[in-house]
């Protein structure tokens, strides 16, 4: 059993420790191209989660991991020829995530991090909806920021979806739902718009309509050695900010 992981442990020893810190796993359930899970986002940010967790934890932070949420922002998915897509609308992320922050404060913890492991879960209003309600810090970030320098280094081909560094993790964390080389070329269509083709104007992207299979750029060069080296970086530098943050007095400057 770990000791970090809130659904492995039991009410004998959780309230034995006074927890410091709850992380707060949010995923989604969507197609990614033809060869990797529904579940990817969930398992990916699930196990940058218990890594991250797990290092804090052994530096002598009080970290505790809750479930991971496997419900995201998928309303661009509805249109998928023959996908099944389990989605939320941003209103109810709100308030599903200020439920679950009012539950932990409510409770004596006074940090919690929401861990992000889908593009379309944007948690930042999230934030500064609930910052002036609750005395609880809450931070957010997008796991795959942490090695965002990386990138150029460890893959080859650029993509956001079911692309190399996905299908690497895949391959290195959860390969026994992965089917190997029944992959699509993850090719991404480009608007008529070239001032979205640049990101100087944002939109939903509807999925159906900018890819073939829901994936966005090439895995064919993936490795299980590319995701190790990947998630090595991003659970050392979370983790690091974890026991850092546990250690942080809550005095009137912080987290300042």
């Amino acid at each position: 059993m770990k000791e970090w992981m809130l659904l492995e442990q039991n009410h004998g020893f959780l309230k034995t420790k006074k927890w410091e810190v709850a992380v707060l796993p949010c995923g989604a359930t969507e197609g990614h191209n033809l060869h990797m899970p529904y579940g990817t986002d969930v398992f990916e940010v699930q196990t940058v989660a218990d890594k991250s967790c797990e290092i804090a934890y052994k530096q002598g932070a009080h970290v505790i991991c809750l479930p991971t949420m496997p419900f995201g922002v998928n309303t661009n998915h509805f249109n998928v020829p023959g996908g099944l897509v389990c989605s939320v609308t941003p209103t109810t992320m709100i308030k599903l995530v200020g439920d679950l922050v009012d539950s932990m404060e409510r409770q004596g913890i006074k940090k919690m991090v929401l861990l992000n492991g889908h593009g379309g879960n944007e948690l930042k209003p999230i934030l500064r909806e609930l910052h002036h309600r609750h005395k609880i810090f809450l931070c957010m970030a997008d796991f795959w920021r942490f090695a965002a320098d990386t990138h150029k280094e460890l893959f080859t081909a650029p993509g956001d979806h079911a692309d190399e560094m996905e299908t690497s993790l895949g391959l290195a964390y959860f390969p026994e739902h992965m089917r190997p080389g029944t992959h699509d070329p993850g090719t991404i269509r480009k608007s008529r718009f070239d001032a979205i083709n640049k990101g100087w104007v944002n939109i939903t992207r509807p999925w159906h309509l900018a890819t073939t299979n829901t994936g966005a750029g090439d895995p064919s060069a993936a490795t299980a050695e590319k995701g190790r080296n990947y998630m090595d970086v991003i659970t050392q530098r979370f983790g690091t900010f974890l026991a850092e943050l546990a250690a942080a007095p809550m005095d009137d400057p912080f987290p300042y």
